[in-house]
């Protein structure tokens, strides 16, 4: 019964973070972290007043180009600007372009004691998944010119001159 109700809770499943975000490139790491956090619940059950913890301990995701990672332990982490684009424990590389709803499932392990008695293990994981977040994923191109915008200033890469079709 416990376990039932434990997955009736209003638990906040984690939320997702991209790097970069909301545009990312076609054939680079992007780097995906949750955030989830420890919550508390106190529910009536069969007239006893039940106190419930729920830790987060598992993540899976879903990153809505038909691939996910998980479930595993790994809540992910931020990266500095500088080092966005680099492999990460949680991190995926998009093939396609367009816009992708990934979503974070994350598995809460929890606890309930009765009347102030005890903390009891509740068997199994309650799984509470984040709303989709939309990543927009671009493709880039590079183009190389050696004519100089000073003396040509009609070549291909300056200022005003449209680029050729790719």
């Amino acid at each position: 019964m416990i376990q039932t109700e434990f997955q009736r809770l209003p638990i906040a499943a984690g939320s997702v973070t991209a790097q970069p975000s909301p545009h990312t490139l076609r054939g680079a790491e992007t780097n995906f972290f949750a955030a989830a956090a420890e919550q508390q619940f106190d529910i009536t059950l069969l007239t006893q007043k039940v106190h419930v913890v729920a830790k987060p301990v598992q993540y899976t995701w879903n990153y809505g180009d038909g691939t996910s990672l998980g479930p595993q332990t790994s809540a992910g982490g931020s990266l500095p600007q500088d080092r966005w684009g680099e492999k990460t424990a949680t991190s995926h590389i998009y093939t396609q372009t367009g816009d992708f709803p990934v979503v974070l499932t994350t598995h809460f392990q929890g606890t309930y004691s009765v009347n102030g008695g005890p903390p009891l293990p509740i068997p199994g994981q309650g799984q509470f998944s984040s709303p989709p977040q939309t990543v927009s994923v671009w493709r880039s191109i590079t183009r190389n010119y050696a004519d100089d915008c000073l003396r040509n200033p009609q070549g291909q890469g300056c200022p005003g001159v449209v680029p050729p079709a790719p």
